[in-house]
């Protein structure tokens, strides 16, 4: 039988093929193409197909098929779990192909799939380490709310950092193999296997997507990858009580942070939408202020070069708390102190590339054309 490292490796190609079937396809007929070029998010210089979520989809259900294969026991598990991601990955996928879907509906589809996993699975938080909301998780009704919040929360998170050629599907790269590592060290093989699968199935995309930007995760991709997280996180917190209820938080703090920090800025500083989409998330900024992106040509291939140098910063951002996470999983008082210290260096550090006060050894010296 399969071997999980070749059921993962298996996933990989298919998740690679079919993204490289996507692409040849749409260059011949342009069915998926994002061809809006001018939105406040959007900085790549050709229509390029954004339904990388079906080949993302596929290879994971493929290298999972596998395993189970091998593993019968974890299928009402793990099964059960793809089952309650199709309305997440449907809803996405329709405003990918249509980019007519109100954000409403799709969050009706998030919360669709995390209202069945918690009532199919068990997947609610029960525990938080955090005073305030430890009498909310005490109850049945409270758990199942809150894990819908932290699955709605973290999917959108997933989406809002989804602007750079590899940026969304290294950092949940990054975050599931810290869940996998700390889901074998607590034997649960179930978890870990879902999350080292689903790893490889996001790499398999990853090279098409990144450097080149050939494909785009879309919304289909991105909030069925921050359903599965959020959810592998809330299982593994529920199954395992030696786990720390902030390891998830920790893990995940770049698009937390991201999300909730873009929300306040919106609202509270500009008076607009918490939803409204803007060019000042701090990947843009990277973009913006230390890759000198106004320096050079326009053409295409340029803007891909100059596209391809933010997202290595910001999976240093990822990884500066996900490091962490797994080093202090069963430690609530050191991962508060962790995410404390994230949040203000976060915010500290986008206020000095804002006012053009970035440190000197960040910025990129400007591409010539």
């Amino acid at each position: 039988m399969i071997s999980l490292l070749g059921a993962a490796a298996i996933g990989l190609l298919v998740a690679a093929a079919c993204a490289l079937l996507i692409v040849r396809s749409t260059r011949l007929q342009a069915w998926s193409a994002d061809h809006d070029l001018s939105g406040p998010q959007k900085f790549h210089g050709r229509p390029v197909p954004r339904v990388g979520g079906v080949a993302l989809w596929l290879g994971y259900c493929v290298a999972l098929g596998l395993w189970l294969w091998r593993r019968p026991e974890h299928l009402p598990l793990l099964g059960g779990l793809l089952l309650c991601g199709l309305p997440v990955l449907g809803g996405g996928l329709w405003e990918d192909l249509t980019q007519r879907i109100s954000p409403r509906r799709r969050m009706a589809a998030l919360l669709l799939g995390a209202a069945a996993a918690a009532l199919w699975l068990g997947a609610t938080i029960q525990r938080t380490d955090i005073p305030a909301l430890e009498p909310l998780a005490q109850t049945a009704l409270g758990a199942a709310l809150l894990a819908l919040f932290v699955v709605a929360g973290v999917a959108n998170s997933i989406n809002i950092i989804d602007g750079f050629n590899g940026l969304a599907s290294m950092c949940s790269v990054i975050m599931l193999a810290g869940l996998a590592v700390v889901a074998l060290g607590v034997g649960d093989s179930a978890l870990a296997a879902a999350a080292l699968l689903l790893l490889a199935a996001t790499l398999g995309l990853f090279l098409l997507n990144y450097p080149l930007g050939l494909i785009f995760l879309g919304d289909g991709g991105a909030y069925f990858l921050g359903f599965m997280l959020s959810e592998l996180g809330i299982l593994l917190l529920a199954r395992n009580p030696q786990v720390s209820p902030l390891f998830p938080l920790v893990l995940c703090a770049y698009p937390v942070v991201e999300t909730v920090f873009s929300m306040y800025r919106r609202r509270v500083l500009r008076g607009r939408p918490m939803a409204a989409p803007d060019g000042v998330h701090l990947h843009s900024l990277v973009y913006r202020r230390l890759i000198r992106w106004a320096v050079g040509s326009r053409n295409a291939c340029e803007m891909a070069k100059r596209n391809s140098l933010t997202a290595p910063y910001l999976w240093v951002a990822c990884s500066l708390s996900a490091l962490p996470a797994v080093l202090w999983w069963d430690d609530s008082r050191a991962l508060g102190l962790v995410l404390m210290a994230y949040v203000v260096g976060y915010v500290s550090l986008y206020w000095r590339i804002v006012r053009f006060r970035a440190p000197r050894w960040l910025v990129r010296r400007p591409l010539l054309a």
